[in-house]
């Protein structure tokens, strides 16, 4: 086990936790949209001093690596990056759509066979995705897909598949009518679900590099029409 501050900002959410031997003595978040560069180091401040924990204190630092909002995995990651370059301490990179999967467990029934669909909203009608098994194992890699009828059908055909995160509220009209198909509609991101996965990695010393990491955007970043007088 070890002291480690989790940054999420990969979505709407901005969820700032601190995992200290396998207990949770600080957890800060927000569902506010476009906050996360006003809130994530006030949230990071505030969990480190209700803990009573110095920065150079912590063992390591682990952050949601994407797919997910562009701005908001570039906030999170220089986040993350200048805190383990101020204090010398390793970085720990988390998929956004693998720690969503280990929050959505607590919602598998036992004795029927699940896989774990968590989505992010794309935009342009696509939606991040990807497959796991209810032990995290990825059973169909990360991607970007426009949902019809048809998607996932051989997989819905075998199994129950829990679809959770708000790529997956805009797909419910197309697949919510499959028996097997079902949604999680109160379900939230958060860095509590990055714990287990983050320790797991820092107990294999699997960090990142902190001067060459970049987040996983999966798709380039297309930026919108300017809102400028005069242009179009």
């Amino acid at each position: 086990m070890a002291k480690i501050l989790h940054i999420e900002t990969a979505t709407q959410v901005c969820s700032v936790a601190l995992s200290d031997e396998g207990k949770l003595p600080g957890l800060k978040e927000s569902s506010e949209k476009n906050s996360h560069s006003a809130t994530v180091t006030v949230f990071i401040d505030e969990v480190m001093k209700a803990a009573g924990m110095a920065y150079g204190e912590l063992d390591a630092v682990a952050v949601s690596m994407g797919p997910g909002s562009y701005t908001g995995l570039r906030i999170g990651v220089s986040t993350a990056k200048g805190i383990c370059f101020a204090v010398d301490k390793p970085l720990i990179g988390i998929s956004t759509l693998q720690s969503m999967a280990a929050g959505m467990q607590a919602f598998v029934t036992p004795g029927i066979p699940t896989l774990l669909c968590p989505m992010i909203d794309a935009r342009r009608m696509e939606v991040y995705n990807a497959l796991y098994n209810t032990d995290l194992g990825v059973f169909r890699e990360i991607r970007a897909d426009i949902i019809d009828e048809g998607s996932f059908s051989d997989e819905l055909s075998k199994f129950r598949i829990l679809f959770a995160g708000d790529g997956a509220a805009k797909c419910k009209p197309v697949l919510g009518h499959h028996p097997n198909a079902v949604f999680i509609d109160d379900f939230q991101v958060s860095a509590t679900h990055m714990i287990r996965l983050a320790e797991e990695k820092f107990s294999q010393a699997e960090f990142e590099d902190v001067a060459y990491f970049e987040p996983y955007y999966l798709k380039d970043f297309i930026p919108g029409i300017p809102k400028i007088k005069g242009l179009r």
